[in-house]
């Protein structure tokens, strides 16, 4: 089942190589990586189990920023963030929030400039994490 608003892509890399090369692209583009969770080694930190699962936080100022000033609110969702794991059929996927829905759920109108601009940048970086 397909959540609301979230772009999902399968990768032909390994979760990590996948997290890696995200990490990558997003730092060769300029962006700041504010974070990298690794959500499966605080699960086995609380001995729990859970297939490879990391989220990437990442952004800039002049791509956020534009976006805050029509609607504040949007700060909850900024910086972007991307999440890669690994299903029970051992395949790896990424996925991030589409920010027209972003842009949609905080009711801000006339942002499609800065919209397409966020959408075609995590298209280009999703990409190069997700393809051989």
């Amino acid at each position: 089942m397909a959540a609301q608003g979230l772009t999902t892509i399968k990768s032909s890399h390994s979760p990590r190589e996948t997290m890696d090369r995200l990490e990558a692209a997003v730092t060769a583009k300029g962006l700041t990586v504010f974070a990298r969770i690794d959500h499966a080694a605080g699960a086995s930190a609380a001995g729990l189990s859970l297939r490879p699962t990391e989220v990437l936080v990442f952004g800039n100022a002049k791509g956020g920023t534009p976006l805050m000033q029509g609607a504040q609110t949007i700060g909850i969702d900024l910086p972007l963030k991307a999440l890669v794991w690994q299903d029970a059929s051992n395949e790896t996927w990424l996925a991030w929030n589409d920010p027209a829905w972003i842009a949609a759920r905080h009711g801000l109108a006339r942002a499609e400039a800065v919209v397409s601009r966020l959408a075609a940048l995590l298209d280009e970086v999703a990409k190069a994490a997700t393809t051989a």
